[in-house]
């Protein structure tokens, strides 16, 4: 038998074609083997083809060959990624805001080949980015790639930060001057990625959304701030803030009814201190940065949790109240 354009590729053809062409309930046969090598440009025989199969099984293929009358049909058993895991990571990227339309059926896609082309069928079925409220800025990528390179170069970065006017423009904050930050971290919250680092002109931690800067710049300069990163458990310092946005950091109790008791946990973690008030209340002793987005979150749990103390936060709330029943209910 002559050789094929593609001989030399063999081995990598047929990896190819197990793993694109058969799973757990999706056999091939030696015949469609020889093929499908075939329309690749590699010429074939069964004999040579049970050599190729035992070495990917040695290089750690798992190749199954089932016997199926006179000869043996195959697919590939265990993969490096579950149906049930590609499944997650689907979901994972068509539900994150940050990831915009376009990449996110673009990095579907790239999943899809990690799996064969029927269970590439199922993973499509569950696709429903399109509705989906997603990020319009396509950089965010590249931005994010820049701030490891700073964190790890150990330099600040410089940025410009926008927000979104009522003419549903872009506006530069600062009136369009670079930020001075010093990255130490990265995080995931309320489905948006944000920067953690150190703000040059407010000589603090700060929150950034990645997807709301803009012309980000590697600087010369080395990062500041490493002591009050370190001195900052940042998994609860996030866990703190609600929507990421800063307040005063105070221990607040709530009088929450039993049956609230898992919001709490999913919120603070179970942790948080409970202390019975009677059969059907708790105290919840919460550690948050108090600010309008904390009460509004109170407030959406309706009369399932109020604040008792301490008393300043209480009047806080009382005075959202009163700012809302003016703004709503007062002629």
């Amino acid at each position: 038998m002559s050789k094929g354009e593609n001989q030399k590729l063999k081995l990598l053809y047929l990896l190819d074609i197990l793993n694109e062409y058969t799973d757990d309930e999706h056999n091939i046969t030696m015949q469609e083997i020889v093929k499908r090598l075939s329309d690749c440009g590699v010429n074939a025989e069964r004999k040579a083809l049970y050599n190729d199969l035992e070495e990917l099984r040695t290089y750690g293929i798992d190749v199954i060959g089932e016997k199926d009358g006179l000869g043996y049909n195959y697919h590939i058993g265990n993969r490096k990624f579950e149906l049930a895991e590609l499944k997650l990571l689907v979901d994972a990227v068509q539900s994150s805001r940050f990831i915009t339309k376009a990449k996110s059926k673009e990095l579907i896609k790239k999943i899809n080949g990690l799996t064969s082309k029927y269970h590439a069928d199922e993973l499509n079925h569950q696709v429903y980015v399109a509705g989906r409220v997603k990020t319009m800025n396509e950089s965010i990528y590249y931005n994010v790639d820049l701030i490891h390179t700073a964190i790890s170069a150990d330099v600040k970065i410089r940025f410009k930060y926008y927000m979104w006017n009522e003419n549903k423009k872009q506006v530069y904050r600062r009136n369009g001057d670079y930020y001075s930050v010093s990255p130490w971290g990265l995080t995931w919250d309320d489905e948006n990625y944000y920067l953690i680092g150190y703000d040059d002109e407010y000589k603090a931690i700060r929150y950034y959304r990645v997807d709301k800067m803009k012309k980000i710049l590697l600087s010369d300069e080395k990062r500041e701030g490493k002591g009050n990163f370190k001195s900052v458990d940042m998994a609860v310092y996030s866990k703190k803030r609600f929507g990421m946005f800063d307040g005063e950091e105070i221990e607040v109790e709530l009088l929450c009814d039993n049956d609230m008791a898992g919001v709490i946990i999913d919120r603070f973690g179970r942790n948080t201190p409970f202390v019975r008030q009677d059969e059907g209340h708790f105290i919840a002793l919460v550690s948050v940065a108090v600010s309008i987005q904390f009460l509004g979150w109170v407030m959406s749990l309706g009369d399932g949790v109020k604040i008792v103390g301490p008393d300043r936060v209480v009047e806080q709330m009382q005075d959202e109240v009163r700012r809302l029943n003016k703004a709503y209910l007062d002629d």
